[in-house]
């Protein structure tokens, strides 16, 4: 029977998966100074250490600022991060911003914090990078977080959209990078548990249970227990698209297929396209 994966079994598999991403979208370039947003959750200590190991073999050099934001929640163990930090030997800044009490002043009770409390952090990210000279961001979004987001908007926005591993932001100053999206969850997971990483809990929107992001991770947790490697199938799905196979006219269009003449006759065969869908 085989056993668990081992430490350097899981950090060479998220090592090669972190690799193939950057590779893929140009991620990282010679000479880029990359703000590295850590929140003391598993994903950004993985994302963190296995740039670091990159670092060191990579025939580019960049340079890591390592940047975490205290937003201010009550008992946020800071301290825990600035002590790891500093036993590292990480180029490491804690800022210190209260979005919480905005957070919870502006979100009713029981409605989703996520939305507003990450806008907030981005914008200071953002101010970050530019007072660091730097000119990459990166986020510790994984293979997961990227399917969960494709099905949020899927249900719930009418868009066909995942999250972009690689975004110029910031008015083309700052480029957003995400190195693992080739990434599982529960690698990442093995792997925080395997190097220890002092997690710090999320007391703001970890503390929902309400969230329409986690019914996402239950269903495709679902899905992939009942047809295990479907998250790596869909993951595949992301990247093998058929745009003449979708219901876009914009890209229709783009692609040089007939559509309608002009947008009023467009909108006119959505308005009987819409009906039809009702009667049916």
């Amino acid at each position: 029977m085989t056993g668990a994966p081992s430490y350097d079994l899981l950090e060479k598999k998220l090592g090669r998966a972190a690799s193939r991403a950057i590779a893929d979208f140009s991620m990282i370039a010679d000479g880029d100074r990359i703000l590295v947003a850590v929140s003391g959750g598993k994903d950004s200590y993985t994302m963190l250490h296995l740039l670091r190991a990159l670092q060191r073999k990579a025939p580019v050099s960049f340079d890591l600022r390592v940047v975490n934001v205290d937003q201010g929640h009550p008992g946020y163990p800071a301290q825990v991060l600035r002590d790891y930090m500093a036993r590292e030997g990480y180029d490491f800044t804690m800022i210190e911003e209260d979005t919480y009490s905005i957070v919870t002043e502006k979100i009713p009770a029981g409605k989703t914090y996520c939305s507003l409390c990450s806008r907030l952090r981005r914008g200071i990210l953002y101010r970050a990078a530019r007072e660091f000279g730097c000119n990459k961001i990166a986020l510790g979004h994984h293979r997961d977080d990227i399917l969960q987001t494709l099905m949020l908007n899927l249900f719930f926005a009418g868009q066909l959209a995942a999250m972009p591993p690689r975004l110029v932001g910031d008015g083309g100053a700052v480029t957003v990078v995400r190195p693992l999206v080739y990434c599982a969850e529960d690698d990442i997971r093995a792997f925080a548990e395997l190097a220890a990483f002092p997690i710090l809990p999320c007391d703001l929107c970890g503390s929902q249970d309400n969230l329409q992001r986690k019914a996402m991770a239950r269903l495709l947790d679902g899905i992939e227990r009942d047809n295990p490697g479907a998250k790596n199938v869909m993951l595949s799905a992301l990247q093998n698209v058929r745009p003449s196979h979708l219901l876009d006219q914009g890209i229709w269009k783009a692609l040089g297929l007939p559509v309608a003449r002009d947008e009023e006759e467009g909108a006119s065969r959505a308005h009987i396209s819409a009906q039809r869908l009702v009667r049916d």
